[in-house]
């Protein structure tokens, strides 16, 4: 289940606020779920391509990432790129009704898997295993496969600024994946470490700025990411597992699981941390570039914070 972020009732004025940005969000996922996966994916990547790939201030924003990231690539190109992001996360928000489909295994499996090897043995050193990944295809098949694998454990997850919408999206993965979703922020890291210490499965998207990060290179500019993995990996022995996904066609995804990260603290805790960060987004950067269109570019992911750097010490 979530973690209850805050009990308090909603001020009334928060509640029609709120419930009149749900309710269209909540007739199209009525309107999916009646559709069935493979029609409402369809209808979803139709929607994006044609609606959301016309919304230019957010639009504009993924071509200037993309051309920034890839500085020769040709104007039609990103066009390309930017034009089956759009396609890809008009799916991904339609397949939302329809987490419960993504199998592993039965009469119509739509999941593969490749490294599970890699899981297999991470999980088997009972130091804990942090599977970290991006906004890759759909990005909530990684869960979903992990508990497809037995992986036990938890999500990480940011809720959305609906609560309403939250509790939805929080539905839809638990009757999929990990019953158990903590929230981003410092009690989210401790449920974190208490989790790693049994030797459990923490699956995360490390690809968003955070402005109390650390500045790591991704795609050769410095990017504010998360230190919380690789405190936490130094601090217990857990493994780092990058892991990636990728639509294969329609509502069908190949989730692989590359080799752990390797590193070898030098004892400087803070430089540490810095280096074993910047390993793991260069790790989400190959990953990246290996179907650039299954990014989601639209994040203001080089946004320089005005805060302070500030480390994160389990």
């Amino acid at each position: 289940m979530a973690e209850p972020e805050d009990t308090k009732p909603l001020p009334l004025k928060d509640v029609l606020r709120y419930g009149a940005e749900a309710a269209p969000f909540y007739l199209f996922m009525g309107l999916f779920k009646l559709l069935g996966i493979d029609a409402a994916s369809a209808l979803g990547g139709f929607i994006g391509r044609h609606v959301f790939y016309r919304i230019k201030p957010v639009i504009d924003r993924a071509r200037e990432n993309l051309s920034a990231a890839y500085p020769g690539m040709p104007p039609g190109e990103v066009e390309r790129v930017v034009r089956e992001m759009c396609d890809n996360l008009g799916r991904t928000v339609a397949e939302y009704p329809h987490l419960d489909k993504l199998k592993l295994t039965g009469p119509n499996p739509r999941l593969e898997i490749a490294g599970r090897e890699h899981g297999d043995a991470a999980m088997a050193r009972a130091k804990g295993a942090m599977f970290i990944s991006g906004h890759f295809a759909n990005w909530e098949a990684m869960p979903v496969m992990a508990t497809e694998l037995g992986y036990e454990g938890g999500l990480v997850y940011r809720p959305p600024n609906n609560p309403y919408v939250d509790r939805y999206i929080s539905r839809m993965r638990a009757n999929a994946g990990p019953k158990v979703q903590i929230s981003k922020g410092p009690q989210g890291t401790r449920k974190i470490f208490t989790f790693l210490r049994r030797g459990a499965a923490i699956l995360m998207l490390v690809d968003q700025k955070t402005d109390q990060g650390v500045a790591a290179p991704f795609f050769g500019r410095d990017a504010m990411t998360t230190p919380a993995p690789a405190a936490l990996a130094l601090k217990l022995g857990s493994a780092l597992l990058p892991a990636s996904n990728e639509r294969l066609k329609g509502a069908r995804f190949r989730m692989t699981i590359h080799p752990p990260i390797e590193f070898t603290p030098s004892g400087d805790h803070d430089a540490d941390i810095v280096a074993l960060t910047a390993k793991i987004n260069a790790a989400v950067e190959e990953c990246v570039r290996a179907r650039p269109s299954q990014w989601l570019w639209i994040h203001r992911r080089w946004t320089t914070p005005r805060d302070a750097i500030k480390h994160l010490k389990p």
